[in-house]
């Protein structure tokens, strides 16, 4: 048997056509603080920006400030709670990953966060969630580390890097503007990347077969 190679070109319909971009996925960024004067905007206007260059994620944002739920739960919620909820639930259920933006409050998360968590299940079921936390010296990671349980027990998966701001008020100037951003920057897109990852992932296992929570 001859096995040497042949020299003859390969015709250009026998060369592979390269693979087609995955669409992007569709990203919650869901900004946990209601409180009056928050820092929140100013830290969801940064990752955005973080976010503008990518091609991977088509971002729709849940600002709780902006979501008049109760903290009263009722599985007859009345009329005004539906319509909230109708605001709030389809961009959970359509989200194939979601990023948390919280602040830390007496070492865990906000009240209204909770509220949102508590009020939908399935929606985060195996799902992606990445977290941008803030606050005094701990930076906010103890209101993640209290997260990573309550997903866990929502069937959701959290990616293990996180973007942590200590001591938050004196990193950004008066415009907004991160005042040395390069190792923010760098964490923000290691969590984006991981966040790509498993959420392509998840979602093609969603495809496949429902999952068996």
């Amino acid at each position: 048997m001859d096995l040497t190679n042949s020299s003859q070109p390969v015709a250009p319909s026998a060369l592979s056509a390269p693979p087609a971009l995955p669409a992007p996925l569709s990203l919650a960024l869901v900004v946990a603080s209601d409180r009056e004067g928050r820092f929140a905007p100013v830290l969801a206007d940064w990752f955005l920006s973080r976010l503008a260059g990518r091609e991977d994620f088509a971002v729709t944002v849940v600002d709780l400030a902006g979501v008049n739920l109760p903290t009263s739960l009722s599985h007859s919620p009345s009329p005004a709670v539906r319509a909230e909820l109708a605001r709030v639930t389809p961009v959970l259920a359509a989200a194939d990953a979601f990023v948390v933006l919280t602040p830390e409050y007496n070492h865990s998360f906000p009240a209204s966060l909770k509220n949102l968590i508590d009020r939908h299940y399935t929606e985060w079921r195996a799902k992606p969630v990445g977290f941008v936390s803030y606050g005094g010296i701990s930076g906010g990671l103890r209101a993640v580390e209290q997260l990573r349980q309550v997903f866990a027990e929502l069937h959701a998966v959290t990616v293990r890097d996180t973007v942590s701001f200590s001591h938050v008020h004196g990193l950004f100037d008066e415009d907004g503007q991160h005042k040395d951003p390069t190792e923010a920057e760098g964490a923000a897109k290691v969590l984006l990347d991981q966040l790509a990852w498993w959420g392509h992932a998840l979602k093609d296992a969603r495809s496949v077969r429902p999952y068996a929570g």
